[in-house]
């Protein structure tokens, strides 16, 4: 592996595919298109996750408990998630619109952040450059338009579902691809965010509830009026928060689309001769893949940060777990430690058949590495002595002699460098 810098782009298009899981599932089971149907959340069986505007239509509302649910909708239609699928499905996307822009950023699932500086010369005006992502068409060498439709090939969603805002920023093209139409798209021409955001509601902020509520006390009800204000009231209220929501209700930031870097995951699996269900088993195997994969020759040099387990479950169904480190580490118990949390607090809904660990985000440098950084304060947080004594001590047992010496002045007044120093083994 190797380090590749980020792109970005202050041009951003925002494609959106609203209720993505649901439309997953409607997408493989067509005949749940015409009844009310309800996702069961991944995390709390008990509650419903996303629902149809048929079941909406009914009352049923996402957060819901599956009893209240069912009282309001008798025929409503549950669905146990498949979160792997809805995963795979997503990174189909992905790839399908990486074929259009090198610079994508995926925000959540079923949104995506376009970075698109650059391709009017690939693709023409931005209307253009709109239909290029929609269908996920792309130029070929000799001028001519090589289509391979999202509905087909690569995605198999219909391009109705989507929704797409073209600004500048990640947040004009967030606000724009809100209010455009399913399967159409919303473009904010440069010069005209804040004359498109002044009619734009106070919730299409990134507001917390507390913040939410003293806004509308204090009578703004759209992202115009809260740019009228003084900038600094707003600060003197809502201290450094309020700054960045003044500037983005007025249009002041363009957030540039960060391209992800794309890594090649590591990854160990282990199929069970029987469905297991038992949590100390399934956190046993665990450690286990997890060892196996920290084991791959690709992963020397680089610290694990982000880490996930996928399941497949007894009857199709499937369960996902996803653990960002905050501190990136090598360290066995350190990288299970949070999946286990997440095996505790939301567990597999039946008897797991397949088990994969997957490491799919790195930071370079491990505890060793540290050693030879720059930043001596650095190496010393990083335990200079304890480190490279186990680093010593994996030299020796991979190559049966020591390889560390310690340079010694000898005769420093000698013409020959030779004589000047000699080298001793090293012991830590």
């Amino acid at each position: 592996m190797t380090r590749t810098p980020h792109l970005t782009s202050d041009g951003a298009a925002c494609c959106w595919i609203p209720l993505f899981a649901l439309r997953c599932e409607t997408a493989r089971q067509p005949e749940l298109a015409a009844l009310p149907v309800a996702l069961v959340g991944s995390d709390d069986t008990r509650r419903v996750w996303q629902v149809s505007p048929l079941a909406r239509h009914a009352g049923v509302k996402p957060g819901m408990t599956v009893s209240q649910a069912i009282g309001l909708c008798p025929a409503l239609k549950l669905c146990e998630p498949d979160p792997v699928h809805y995963d795979a499905q997503f990174s189909r996307l992905l790839a399908a619109l990486g074929q259009v822009s090198p610079v994508i950023e995926p925000a959540e699932l079923g949104r995506v952040f376009v970075g698109t500086d650059g391709l009017e010369r690939l693709y023409g005006s931005v209307e253009q450059i709109i239909e290029a992502i929609k269908r996920g068409t792309r130029n070929a060498e000799r001028g001519t338009v090589e289509e391979s439709s999202l509905a087909c090939s690569a995605f198999p969603l219909p391009r109705s579902a989507f929704r797409v805002g073209w600004g500048r920023g990640k947040f004009i093209s967030w606000v724009a691809a809100t209010r455009a139409k399913l399967g159409d798209a919303v473009i904010v021409p440069v010069g005209g965010e804040a004359k498109f955001l002044a009619a734009q509601p106070l919730a299409a902020l990134p507001l917390d509830s507390d913040t939410y509520r003293r806004l509308r006390q204090l009578g703004v009800r759209t992202l115009g009026a809260l740019a009228a204000l003084p900038e600094e009231a707003v600060v003197s209220q809502f201290g450094r928060a309020g700054r960045l929501l003044w500037r983005l209700a007025a249009g002041r930031i363009a957030e540039p689309v960060v391209g992800r870097v794309a890594p090649e995951p590591i990854v160990a699996a282990l199929t069970f001769f029987s469905p297991v269900g038992e949590r100390a088993l399934l956190v046993h195997a665990i450690d286990k893949l997890v060892d196996r994969a920290l084991g791959d020759p690709r992963r020397s040099g680089w610290r694990v940060q982000v880490v996930r387990v996928r399941a497949e479950l007894e009857h199709g169904a499937s369960w996902l777990a996803e653990a960002t480190l905050k501190d990136p580490s090598a360290d066995r118990e350190r990288i299970t430690a949070p999946l286990e949390t997440l095996l505790e607090r939301s567990p597999p809904a039946g008897a797991v058949e397949r088990l994969v660990v997957e490491f799919t985000a790195f930071a370079a440098g491990t505890a060793e590495l540290q050693l030879f950084a720059r930043d001596a304060h650095a190496a010393a947080r990083a335990g200079r002595r304890r480190a490279l004594r186990t680093a010593a001590q994996e030299i020796k047992l991979r190559l049966k002699r020591s390889l560390l010496y310690h340079v010694i002045e000898v005769q420093p007044w000698s013409r020959l460098p030779e004589r000047r120093y000699a080298l001793i083994d090293y012991e830590p």
